[in-house]
């Protein structure tokens, strides 16, 4: 109708409603939009809400590589007019090292500087599920896109109302149709600025794989091989390297990551023909002990304050002596200073010098990470109950990774947690067993609990719990965990509603019990699956822990 009455009519304002006019067709540029943000994982954007407390570079540190990496992204690298521009920047290092700390304050200087098209950062602890799995990588990125600019923001909603299953199609298709031929579009006009920017993307390899239907994790009977993190990641990796293959495609893309197998035979120039920017490896390009040395003088400043401590604390051999420990480890330094700024009985000087009699142990070449170990193990053991902690800990994580996608009614906030892992509800175990660990756990105060997450500050602390021989006496077994978890699970579920044979109820989430219970699940879901196969995914756990083989 607009179209018939106005043939050259374009983006007609309508109340408060842009409608777009093309081919004698038109739409509503807002619906297209909203339905795309409804697609995203809104959590790993750099200045999400979620992100708010993520780790940041300390003023005056970490500026060489941010410098290095902000040219990069405004001027290139340098290359021919002959040559293809090489679009794909990877930035490495070993855990701790300040990867997401680096990105996270490159993200900021890139907006202040108008260069940041779009961020995404992978979380494999986070509660979020779109920020531990791909499916809402591209829709991310295309939606930041749409803000970014105009032009592009009309493009991306003619192709979603053009291509309304767009959503379920897989990677490579969405970056098409949302990114790649809406840039070609936008591209084809002379005369116009072209586009520049940095899209950046961290933690590729905390990215886990998405199982699709009829994949089980045991008892696989139909043969279908369970999908493994490295295909995704690699799925990732392929996308970017052909959306920066498009002529159109203007960004620069910086990718950090640990150098996991994966990621070094991807950027190997050896195996792979695509021209890579040279990469950056932070452990081996950047030395960063200055910056650590920066990092632990202004926060020894700020403790020396708000504690009146003398100004000759701490010396400055017992600095060197941090910086040694830390071995280039960022995490480590940020550790110590939280343990010192958590409000122990102890006061910062007696718990400084515990550290530094940890670091008396020396480091070796199969384990540069002992004294992050070291403290580790020092501060899980000043709970009452270290092993004990350690399984809560465990816990917390499983029910904040999987709660949701077993039990509809869990809403994995803190206080939830408490209900299912507490034996006694009127007690108060959980700041028994986790009040003196606020430098590993971000505790929420008890006014906050009903609506708010436990969350860790480091990926390297559950590293440390599943590795044996980094943990030692503290290390328990995946299926012991599981065990833990389903045992407290259940005897919540008894305490807190009787169960009757018939019934399988429980106000705060379902127990394993009735088949009538199974039959709803299974119709309330839409489950592909038999409902053999549903028990079985909440039952293995618990069988394995309690009949290991």
């Amino acid at each position: 109708m607009i179209a018939s009455f106005f043939p050259a009519a374009h983006d007609v304002l309508v109340g408060e409603q842009t409608f777009n006019v093309a081919n004698n067709m038109y739409f509503s540029s807002s619906g297209p939009l909203k339905e795309l943000a409804s697609r995203i994982a809104a959590g790993a954007i750099h200045d999400s809400a979620e992100r708010s407390d993520a780790p940041k570079c300390q003023k005056e540190t970490r500026v060489a590589v941010q410098d290095d990496l902000y040219t990069w992204v405004v001027d290139g690298d340098g290359y021919k007019a002959s040559e293809q521009p090489r679009k794909i920047k990877w930035v490495t290092g070993p855990a701790g090292s300040g990867k997401t700390a680096i990105m996270g304050s490159l993200s900021e200087l890139c907006k202040t500087g108008g260069v940041l098209a779009a961020t995404f950062f992978f979380a494999s602890w986070s509660p979020s599920i779109g920020r531990r799995r791909k499916t809402a990588f591209v829709t991310t990125i295309a939606h930041q896109l749409a803000q970014y600019h105009a032009d592009l923001r009309e493009e991306i909603s003619k192709a979603i109302v053009c291509n309304s299953d767009i959503f379920d199609k897989n990677l490579h298709t969405q970056m098409k149709i949302l990114v790649l031929e809406p840039l070609q579009k936008v591209a084809r006009p002379v005369n116009r600025p072209g586009l520049q920017g940095a899209i950046i993307i961290d933690g590729v390899d905390e990215c886990s794989a998405e199982q699709h239907h009829g994949s089980l994790r045991r008892g696989n009977t139909r043969g279908i091989t369970e999908r493994k993190n490295a295909e995704d990641q690699l799925e990732i990796l392929q996308v970017l390297q052909a959306a920066s293959s498009d002529p159109s495609f203007p960004f620069r893309i910086i990718i950090a990551s640990r150098p996991e197998r994966v990621f070094r035979e991807f950027f190997d120039p050896e195996t792979n023909d695509t021209a890579f920017a040279p990469k950056v490896d932070l452990h081996e390009c950047y030395n960063a002990d200055a910056d650590i040395t920066l990092f632990l003088e202004a926060h020894f400043s700020r403790l020396r304050r708000r504690y009146n401590l003398s100004l000759s604390w701490p010396t400055r051999e017992t600095i060197w002596n941090l910086v040694e420990n830390a071995s280039g480890q960022f995490i480590y330094a940020a550790t110590v200073i939280r343990l010192l700024d958590t409000g122990h009985q102890e006061s910062p000087k007696a718990l400084l010098d515990a550290i530094l009699k940890m670091g008396a142990v020396p480091r070796t070449l199969s384990n540069p990470l002992e004294p992050l170990d070291a403290l580790y193990l020092h501060i899980l053991n000043s709970s009452p109950d270290p092993l004990l902690s350690v399984r809560w800990i465990r816990s917390i994580l499983l029910l904040s990774r999987a709660g949701g996608a077993i039990f509809d009614t869990l809403d994995p906030v803190a206080s939830n947690i408490h209900l299912l892992l507490q034996t006694d509800p009127e007690s108060d175990e959980a700041e028994h067993l986790l009040g003196n660990l606020h430098s590993l756990i971000r505790i929420p105060p008890p006014s906050d609990q009903t609506t708010t997450q436990y969350d860790f500050y480091h990926k390297t602390l559950f590293d440390f719990l599943e590795s044996p021989h980094r943990c030692g006496e503290l290390y328990i077994e995946d299926r012991e965990a599981h065990g833990f978890l389903w045992d407290r699970v259940n005897q919540a579920c008894a305490s807190y509603r009787p169960l009757s044979m018939g019934s399988a109820y429980s106000d705060i989430l379902p127990t394993p019990a009735g088949a009538d219970w199974w039959v709803k699940l299974a119709i309330t879901h839409n489950q592909h699956a038999s409902i053999v196969s549903i028990f079985r995914k909440v039952h293995d756990p618990v069988r394995t822990a309690f009949n290991p083989r």
